[in-house]
């Protein structure tokens, strides 16, 4: 993931079971408007299904300068070559994926709502800390719910890049946006807007526009 400039990037996450068509999908999200990352999340997918997912997603991200990242896989990571991996709490080490995946890999930590957590993935070496959930979501169940608040503190007192994540769509985008967030992770807002992941992109893209 590039270091985050001033303004707020998007950060798309995969559906829990990407489709057949799914890389048609993610070429036509990319295409849509800028994206900064994209993480292949196959919660319970068998390790061949996952595999065989990143290698015709990879080289879509790759064409269109967006990072590569591979939720809570660091050994699969390592093995595909991609630009980092996502670790939810008791997912992996950060250590251990950082001795895997070498030092110029992108390693994020799911915070929830903890200021502890994300101080403490930040000593280990994590590239950048994700809060959340910030809304209800439909793509995994939460019990976390931080005050936007928390992003603001954070990126006052730290320079690594936080992620806000969870229930995000572009109306409720903004109150994260305005409190410092240096990504938005998405998901639901463009794999199921009405009229196709492409105009869920634009609808978020022109909320993050200064």
């Amino acid at each position: 993931m590039p270091d985050a400039p001033p303004g707020c990037q998007l950060y798309l996450i995969s559906p829990p079971d990407p489709a057949d068509d799914f890389p048609e999908r993610l070429a036509r999200a990319l295409d849509a408007g800028p994206v900064a990352a994209f993480q292949l999340r196959m919660k319970g997918a068998d390790d061949a299904a996952i595999v065989a997912m990143a290698e015709r997603l990879m080289p879509i991200c790759a064409d269109r300068g967006c990072a590569f990242i591979l939720n809570d896989r660091a050994d699969l990571a390592a093995q595909l070559g991609t630009d980092g991996v996502h670790l939810g709490q008791g997912d992996g080490d950060i250590a251990r994926a950082r001795a895997l995946l070498g030092r110029d890999a992108q390693i994020g930590a799911s915070c929830h709502d903890s200021r502890h957590l994300a101080m403490e993935a930040g000593e280990a070496g994590a590239d950048y800390v994700a809060f959340g959930a910030f809304y209800p979501s439909d793509t995994k169940e939460t019990t976390h719910r931080p005050d936007p608040e928390i992003l603001t503190w954070w990126t006052t007192m730290f320079v690594l890049p936080c992620v806000a994540i969870g229930g995000i769509t572009a109306e409720d985008a903004k109150p994260l946006v305005d409190a410092g967030a240096d990504f938005l992770a998405v998901s639901s807002a463009v794999w199921n807007h009405p009229e196709g992941e492409a105009a869920g992109v634009e609808a978020l893209t022109a909320v993050l526009k200064p």
